[in-house]
């Protein structure tokens, strides 16, 4: 064995002895820390032995430790040990035993601080003690101290730096997270099957495999490794655990490593069974909140990690080895991660992670109704996200929901959200659902079973998936038929209203069996299902599906035969329906559906339009149905696609039966009408089958219903017109019978229809034998009965007219009808004129209905109706005119639906026999009707014409010219082929002309339609004449030649607007201004045409003219001027004209379809509105601010920002307009562009940056300074709005902005403000202003210039520094003032550099302004110079306090002295290192400041100015003795200048600040400040006598008295005792009083201390004051008492207690003027004892003191004394001395007597001259001492008996 060892093995040896003879725990601690490390070192010796010794010792060691719990290691020694990366690695794994022995029992902040260092030291260690590491750190973090901000960057930066160690932050934060997921008191049971630990390491594997089935059980969503990990070594308490959690969570919260990586352990952490972690987790989790981006993949893998645990995947190669896999986690930790999921898009998308957490929510182990919940909101947000390309994703997800559905049946609101889910999955993938028919089956089944809420949720579920269905082909869409077949008659009604959705929208418009399942439906009896079917049925088809192929509804044939079929079927079954005595396949609802749908198949089937309003406009379609119904009766094989033949099975056959089942159970007009058509139109092959049913259809002819009584009068009339002569002849015969037959008005009323209609019928027929058949046989059968038919038909037409006078109206109208329809097709059998029935009485009698107010509408509608009609069917017809003449007569007021049927009526009548009426309206339409060409010729329309144009058209009766318009328009329209209206369209213009003034809306809209017309009649010659006319008509306003009397105002167009509801011609006029814009004056008539706004055209007799039609055409012609149109248009649907609004608005909804038109246009529109916001007229301007406001509503900034500045211009010229609707219109205009203008600021980019460019000029050069109130509020509600959204974008703009809204802080204040300003008080006033200010200050404006100021920077103060200073110098208004001040301190406390080169500049605006009226604004201005300073150049702030220094001593307004004040004292409090660089000059001026009096008003209280300079010295000096020292030159300097100032107040206030240091400095002033400090004084105190010059007499006299020795010493520049006392005594001889005293009391302190004798001098001041002033006193004391008195009184009184003090200290040590004056002096003061007030006594008693205290006749050295002045003073004094003494009332008095007696004893005593006392002198003594014995005074009573013994024991 080496040496080396050897040493090593004695050291360990050593070790070893001291640790045995360690007797303490701190000896053992010591030794231990001393040595522990370097034996831990040795262990990596080579030597075996050296080796086996540190073991041995560590052995020792750690039972001695371990039985020591307070023995601390040296941990941190370890630690540096443990991190050497030379050290061998036997050394590192004993080193961390005791660093994990030592770490726990450190203090807790000695392991805080050594907590960073774990984490360094785990850099690249093993696993194993890696997590030893962390085990020992995570119980500190609850323990670690984080900085409050992390920008700070003191000593307490953040604890840990993980950025350099990415791998140790990951293993730590996986560490963390299974601390997190650890539950309390968790125990982990080895299982007992453990293979043995001998096995060969080789066999590990196949061991583990073994043990697999005995790994213990790991906690939910940790694996086995990871819970050994955290239990360690020493498994933590629950309370410890759950500390190491909180610890956890305030690391994350100090964001020592970054959110991304944290967010799952706060939200396990939120899921912590206990509050106090979960509580903390979740606020920290809601404060990130916002921040998280939780469509972070990193997050969103995480957090599915966690909760999906390690699922084996089946791809991966190597599974993990077991004791790795983590478990998924518990149900609570679910519920907090999922709704972080629910958060984030990507969740949704990641698959198949988002399936797996979907099944596992809706059929794991451990879910329950919330995670269910919860699970079902994910599906949600999953269909919402996802893409639809996912197949597999969708497929599980809807299988995944159907097995929920299949099997849950507990909460119904959760299976309400499934089914929910899967309407929306459809929605996204229809695809999945298409060919799944099972899906729909199982749902309408579901439907039908479950509870109502669910129900609903199925139902929208259902109506949802009807999209995924709609293209079904084949077999399945047989099957989907079927389903909806079998569930449309469910008893639920959802479940019905749903199968009807399917049967509408799955199947096509022309499949027929689901045509059938939505008539059963339109049945329904409940509301909802039956009105959606209707609308399903009746729903106009659209056009596309037309082009597609698609027909809106199946061919008539194959719907009859399915119907047929089915209502055989239910004849059979239960569905079948008993109404009385009939049985019917349907219900009765239904089946009228069906017969109405199966009418709307023949009608398009025909080629007709299917859809009908009325069963007047069905009529319309009559002739067209004919000809299909001839086809499919003559084509023997129907076209049906049912099989089955016969006769029966031709559709029109099958859909009559069913008309007939119909009506005889249930009847019913429409159904009825339908039977009447399909007859009336083939008569001849279908009116025979209703031979044998005659009876039935008279049995309808007697119904209730007069509708239906008329419809079966016309039926049977047909049937029977074409039975043979003698069955026809017997039915009218017996009609006429029943006609008679009083019992039922119905059955008459029928009677008399059918009797009507059947001879119609005959007399036509036998018209078209005449005209056409010329076959013989015909012939004569026709000329065998004729005479007897003829007969007959008199008899009727006899019969019917004797009803016309019935008292019943039914039978009336009836009889009205009847005529009707016989004149119609032929002439009356009856005479022209004369007695009885003739056609002249029948026309009078109708003509006489008209008027009438008794007759009913109805009735007069028939007999208009019929005149019309008479000379149609009779060539012959001899009262034409006058019946036409009648007609036009009988206008009765406000009868506009009439005046078109008179309208039709004049028509028919006026060309008679060629008249459309005379056709069979059944077979033949009006356009193909010719008449027959042997007609009699009876046409009277150019006397027609010519009546309506000269009589009726110029009426003065409104009503009349109405009516005239409406006829003159029937005729145009239904004769504009006649040549009679060709020639006169001129004339017919004019007078529809004539009619637009009317102010009527009806009449003029009835003229424009006619213009129309009569424009497109003309040729081109014609329609040119035709528009110029009418333009110039409608713009000059010309009245037309004939058309009206003088008297009647019918152009009230000329004022244009001026008619209140805007009538008049101003509509048209603006059209033809339209029109003549576009050069194209014809237009006029187009947008007559377009401007179609009245409902009258919507109704029957108003379509009739088709003018909608018309309309469309128009608006096809005018698209090419769209460009033009379309921006006058867009104005004029705003204009405040209501005629002109509606028509123009009809127009642009005719002409502008495109839902972009205003976007394309936007610029032509704009230019439009902007040049019409100043137009001169008034409804211009309005219209056009109201465009405006429409206009640029949601306008985004690129389309208005080249007109933005136009825009605001004009409106706030139009805010100043003069009519009040156009100033609210602005208004409301300027509120929506402010909106859109802040919004448009709002945007980051270019856009914004050039809107804030344009907008902000605008508003501060018009709006802000604009005089109108209105505009500078709304411009400044404006800018403020737009400097908050456009933050820095205003940089450029703030030297125009802030100078602009400061102005605007007084601009916009109130006036009366400035007013109550000028006549408040001072104190008033000031609180007024500072209101003032701070309403100012806290002002949108200045919040506005707060935003701006943020964005300032150099650039842009060299702009607005100049404006500024302008603002300082000629701003007005308090507001501005307080607000420019207050720009600038924030520039000095935001840009203080930049600010540098112009403070210069600003102090001097500043210090122009600083005297202003206002104390507040002085303030203010005061304040901002107190900050300015700081970034002034230092000759700039020389100079201020230069000048602040002149202004002081120089100005003498109060004003100055006060902004003096005030800036020194803000420099001092804002600035306070500027004023120490500046002390030389600014603190002598507050010395001196400290000293101003304060005024007469003033206070002398806080804002007193003196208080203000006060503090500044306080602030500056080091006391105010050292202050004085310090600057003793510059002081004296400025109180020289002082004293030398013109002003006495000025003068006053130095002396007083003289005196103040000269009080101050007293002991230690000596030359040279002596002498400057007393010239100074000396050379003030010449000339007259002014207030406050006392105050250098005080000063004077403070100073010599305390430097008197200096004085002796001669210095130059130092006046000399003499001289001054000389000064002084010049002072006591003036007049004044007051100042005299001042004086005396001056020259005594002089005196008294310079020892020198004066005292002839002040005998000769003195001794008269006394005498003059003890007389007056006396004197006074007699008179009066007033007040005035009183103060002089007290003045005297002062100037005798100064004399007597003077006296007494000037009293000299000087023997001959001792003797020249002693007698007389005592004279005088025992004089004033006896007879003064009590503080005259008092002040004589002191003198007296002084007196003989210098008294040289007492002192002791005196040889040859002068003893008989001695004993006279004596006794003079002893005789005076009794007065004071026996005063009861004073005792000061008293107590100041005695002791003048007592100095007396003691000095006659000291002296020897005891003897001078003369014997009565002492009695009188001793006798007033006696009275003391009674005293109340104690002390007094001791001293005076004291005395008096002492008297009395004196020889």
């Amino acid at each position: 064995m080496n040496m080396a060892a050897q040493d090593e093995l004695n050291q360990l040896e050593r070790v070893f002895l001291r640790l045995g003879h360690a007797e303490t725990d701190d000896q053992l601690q010591d030794i231990i820390s001393k040595f522990l490390p370097p034996v831990l070192l040795k262990l990596s010796s080579v030597q075996e032995g050296v080796r086996k010794k540190v073991m041995e010792l560590l052995v020792h060691l750690n039972k001695r430790i371990k039985s020591r719990p307070l023995i601390q290691l040296p941990v941190e020694t370890l630690l540096v040990q443990y991190q050497d990366p030379a050290a061998a690695s036997f050394v590192t794994n004993f080193t961390i035993i005791y660093i994990k022995m030592g770490y726990p029992r450190l203090e807790v902040d000695r392991q805080c601080e050594l907590a960073p260092t774990l984490l360094t030291a785990m850099e690249g260690k093993p696993q194993p003690q890696q997590d030893s590491l962390m085990h020992l750190l995570i119980p500190t973090l609850f323990h670690m101290k984080y900085p409050k901000e992390s920008s700070n960057t003191t000593k307490m930066a953040a604890p840990f730096i993980l950025i350099e160690k990415p791998k140790t932050v990951q293993l730590l934060l996986e560490f963390m997270l299974d601390v997190l997921l650890m539950p309390y008191g968790f125990v982990l049971n080895e299982p007992p099957t453990r293979p043995a630990s001998s096995s060969p390491p080789g066999s590990a594997r196949a061991g583990a495999a073994a043990a697999g089935v005995g790994l213990p059980q790991p906690p939910p969503g940790m694996s086995v490794y990871a819970a050994k990990r955290v239990i360690g070594e020493t498994q933590w308490s629950p309370e410890q655990l759950e500390q190491c959690k909180l610890g956890i969570v305030k690391f994350i919260e100090a964001e020592q490593v970054p959110e991304v990586e944290t967010v799952i352990h706060l939200v396990v952490a939120s899921s912590d069974t206990r509050h106090g972690v979960a509580t903390a987790a979740d606020l920290e989790l809601k404060s990130k909140q916002s921040i998280i981006d939780w469509n972070n993949p990193l997050i969103v893998n995480k957090m599915y990690k966690v909760y999906l645990g390690d699922i084996p995947l089946k791809s991966k190669g190597a599974s993990l080895k077991r004791e790795l896999k983590h478990e998924p986690v518990s149900t609570r930790v679910k519920l907090k991660i999922l709704p972080h999921l629910l958060r984030s898009r990507l969740a949704a998308e990641c698959f198949p992670a988002n399936i797996q957490v979907v099944y596992d929510g809706l059929f794991g182990a451990n879910s329950n109704n919330k995670l269910l919940s919860l699970t079902l909101q994910f599906v949600h947000h999953i269909c919402q996200v996802c893409p639809d390309t996912n197949k597999p994703l969708g497929l599980m997800l809807l299988n995944g929901l159907t097995k929920l559905i299949n099997e849950y049946k507990e909460d119904p609101k959760l299976l309400c959200m499934a089914y929910a889910a899967v309407g929306k999955l459809s929605s996204r993938m229809p695809q999945l659902f298409t060919k799944d028919i099972a899906l729909v089956q199982q749902f309408f089944e579901s439907m039908c079973k479950e509870e109502p809420d669910v129900r609903l949720a199925i139902q929208e579920a259902l109506s949802m998936m009807v999209g995924a269905y709609a293209n079904l082909q084949g077999a399945l869409l047989n099957l989907m038929e079927a389903l909806v077949a079998a569930y449309m008659g469910k008893p639920e009604v959802q479940v019905r209203q749903v199968a009807m959705k399917y049967a509408s929208m799955v199947f096509a418009s022309d499949h027929v069996p689901s045509r059938y399942l939505l008539l059963l439906a339109a049945g329904d009896t409940r509301e909802e299902v039956c009105s959606e079917a209707q609308r399903v049925l009746r729903a106009q088809p659209a056009k596309s599906a037309e082009k597609e192929g698609c027909k809106p509804m199946p061919s008539f044939p194959d719907m009859v035969a399915y119907i047929q079929e089915k209502a055989v079927q239910r004849m059979k079954t239960p569905a079948k329906y008993i109404v009385g005595t009939s049985t019917l396949p349907f219900n009765p609802s239904a089946f009228g559906e069906i017969v109405l749908y199966l009418r709307m198949c023949l009608a398009h089937s025909a080629g007709a339009t299917p859809l009908s309003k009325s069963l007047a406009d069905m009529q319309d379609d009559a002739p067209a149905i004919g000809r299909y119904v001839q086809t499919l009766l003559s084509s023997d094989a129907p076209p049906s696609s049912n099989g089955t033949k016969g006769a029966e099975s031709n559709p029109v056959q099958v859909y009559m039966e069913l008309l007939q089942q119909l009506l005889s159970a249930v009847g019913g007009v429409p159904v009825m009408y339908c039977l009447l058509e399909v007859v009336s139109v083939c008569p001849e092959k279908l009116a025979p089958k209703f031979v044998d049913k005659i009876d039935w259809l008279k049995g309808l002819m007697n119904t209730n219903k007069e509708d239906m009584r008329e419809l079966a009068a016309q039926l049977y009339a047909v049937v029977v017109s074409t039975m043979s002569g003698n069955d026809l002849r017997t039915a009218v015969q017996t009609l006429i019978k029943i006609t008679k037959d009083t019992h039922s008005p119905e059955i008459q009323h029928g009677a008399i229809m059918a009797l009507g209609y059947m001879v119609g019928r005959y007399i036509s027929k036998r018209k078209s034998f005449t005209n056409g058949d010329s076959t013989l046989n015909r012939e004569q059968r026709m000329n065998a009965t004729t005479s007897e038919d003829e007969e007959l038909v008199a008899i009727a037409t006899k019969a019917i007219g004797s009803f016309m006078d019935s008292g019943s109206s039914l039978l009336a109208v009836a009889a009205c009808t009847a005529l009707g329809e016989m004149a119609r097709n032929g002439p009356m059998l009856i005479p022209s004129e004369g007695e009885g029935f003739t056609k002249l009485a029948m026309v009078d009698n109708m003509l006489a209905r008209i008027p009438s107010g008794k007759e009913t509408l109805k009735m007069k509608e028939r007999a208009i109706q019929t005149l019309g009609y008479l000379p149609v069917g009779d060539g012959d017809f001899a009262h034409q005119k006058k019946l036409i003449q009648g007609l036009m007569d009988s206008v009765e007021a406000k009868q506009v639906e009439l005046q078109f049927t008179v309208g039709e009526a004049i028509t028919s009548a006026a060309i008679g026999t060629s008249s459309g009426a005379a056709r069979d309206p059944w077979t033949c339409t009006e356009e193909q009707f010719t008449p027959p060409a042997n007609v009699k010729n009876n046409d009277v329309v150019p006397w027609v014409l010519n009546s309506i144009l000269s009589k009726y058209i110029p009426s003065q009766n409104p009503h009349v010219r109405q009516a005239a318009c409406i006829w003159l328009l029937s005729v145009v329209k239904k004769l504009h082929q006649h040549k009679e209206i060709r020639s006169h369209l001129k004339e017919i213009q004019t007078a529809f002309i004539s009619i637009l003034s009317d102010p009527d809306e009806l009449s003029q809209d009835v003229a424009s339609k006619g213009l129309g017309l009569v424009y497109e009649l003309g040729d081109e010659g014609d329609q040119q004449t035709l528009v110029s006319t009418l333009v110039e008509t409608l713009m000059t306003g010309k009245r037309v030649k004939h058309a009206v009397s003088g008297d009647t105002e019918v152009f009230q167009g000329e004022t244009l607007g001026k008619a209140p509801d805007g009538h008049g011609l101003s509509t048209y006029k603006e059209l033809c201004s339209l029109a003549s814009d576009l050069n194209q004056p014809d237009l006029v008539y187009k947008f007559m045409n377009l401007a179609n706004h009245h409902a009258m055209w919507n109704s029957r007799k108003g379509a009739a003219f088709g003018f909608n039609v018309i309309a469309t055409k128009a608006g096809e012609q005018l698209t090419p001027y769209l460009p033009q149109l379309v921006p006058r248009l867009y104005r004029y649907q705003f204009d405040p004209n209501l005629g002109i609004r509606q028509a123009m608005t009809s127009i642009w909804d005719a002409l502008v379809t495109d839902k972009n038109t205003v976007d394309k246009y936007l610029k032509e529109i704009l230019q439009d509105v902007i040049l019409n916001l100043t137009s001169n007229t008034w409804r211009a301007r309005e219209s056009a601010c109201m465009a405006l406001n429409d206009l640029i509503r949601g306008r985004n900034a690129d389309d208005l920002i080249d007109h933005l500045a136009e825009i605001w211009e004009s409106l706030f010229r139009v805010l100043d307009d003069i009519k009040e609707s156009v100033r609210k219109a602005a208004d409301l205009t300027l509120k929506t562009l402010s909106k859109v203008c802040t919004r448009m600021c709002e945007s980051s980019g270019v856009a914004s940056q050039r809107t804030v460019a344009v907008l902000l000029p605008t508003l501060l050069d018009k709006g802000i300074v604009s005089n109108v109130a209105e505009v500078r509020s709304l411009s400044i509600q404006t800018l403020v709005k737009v400097s908050k959204t456009a933050g820095s974008r205003l940089k450029p703009h703030a030297p125009r902005l802030i100078p602009a809204l400061l102005e605007a802080l007084s601009v916009l204040e109130p006036q009366v403000l400035n007013y109550l300003s000028l006549r408040a008080t001072e104190q008033e006033k000031s609180a007024m202003d500072a209101a003032r200010l701070s309403a100012a200050k806290s002002s949108p404006m200045m919040e506005t210039i707060n935003m701006c100021l943020q964005h300032l920077d150099v650039s842009v103060l060299g702009e607005l520094v100049p404006r500024l200073c302008d603002l300082l110098k000629s701003g007005v208004g308090l507001g501005t003032k307080g607000g420019c001040a207050s720009v600038i301190v924030s520039l000095t406390v935001q840009c203080p550099q930049d600010l540098t080169p112009y403070s210069g500049k600003l102090m001097s605006a500043l210090l122009n302004g600083i005297h202003d009226r206002s104390s507040v604004v002085q303030k203010a201005f005061a304040f901002a110079m107190g900050h300015l300073v700081r970034t002034a150049k230092d000759s700039s702030v020389e100079k201020l306090l230069l000048k602040l220094n002149t202004w002081y001593l120089e100005k003498e307004e109060p004003v100055y002295k006060s902004s003096c004040a005030l800036t020194v004292h803000a420099i001092s409090h804002y600035s306070p290192d500027v004023l120490k660089a500046h002390a030389v000059v600014a603190l002598p001026l507050s010395f001196l400041g400290m000293h101003q009096a304060p005024g007469p008003d003033e206070e002398k209280g806080e804002s007193h100015d003196a208080t203000l300079w006060n503090e500044v010295w306080q602030d500056h000096v080091p006391g105010s003795f050292g202050g004085i020292r310090l600057y003793m030159t510059e002081l004296i300097d400025i109180t020289q200048k002082a004293l030398q100032s013109q002003s006495w107040k000025m003068k006053a206030q130095g002396a007083a600040a003289m005196a103040s240091i000269a009080k101050q400095q007293t002991g230690s002033l000596v030359a040279p400040h002596l002498g400057m400090v007393l010239t100074a004084l000396l050379q003030a105190l010449a000339g007259r006598t002014w207030t406050g010059k006392e105050e250098l007499l005080k000063a004077i006299g403070s100073v010599v008295s305390k430097c008197s020795g200096e004085l002796q010493k001669s210095c130059p520049g130092q006046p000399s005792v003499p001289e001054v006392i000389e000064l002084v005594l010049k002072e006591c001889r003036k007049d004044n009083l007051v100042y005299k005293m001042a004086a005396l009391g001056c020259a005594a302190d002089v005196l008294q201390a310079t020892q020198e004798d004066r005292f002839s001098d002040m005998a000769d001041i003195l001794i008269p004051l006394i005498k003059k002033n003890s007389a007056a006193t006396s004197r006074m004391r007699h008179d009066s008492d007033d007040d005035r008195d009183e103060k002089e009184k007290e003045l005297q009184t002062e100037a005798l207690l100064c004399a007597f003090e003077t006296l007494g200290k000037t009293w000299p040590k000087n023997t001959q003027t001792q003797e020249r004056f002693q007698l007389d002096l005592c004279c005088l003061m025992c004089e004033h004892l006896k007879l003064s007030t009590w503080r005259v006594q008092l002040g004589v008693l002191q003198s007296m003191k002084a007196y003989f205290q210098g008294l040289l006749l007492l002192e002791e050295e005196k040889e040859n004394p002068d003893l008989t002045s001695l004993s006279q003073i004596l006794a003079e004094t002893c005789c005076a001395l009794t007065h004071p003494l026996e005063n009861k009332s004073y005792s000061s008095v008293r107590t100041e007597a005695l002791s003048v007696v007592e100095l007396l004893v003691q000095k006659t005593g000291e002296s020897g001259q005891w003897g001078c006392m003369s014997v009565k002198s002492r009695e009188v003594l001793q006798r007033s001492l006696s009275t003391l014995q009674t005293d109340s005074r104690p002390d007094l009573r001791d001293k005076a008996q004291e005395l008096r013994r002492h008297i009395q024991s004196q020889p």
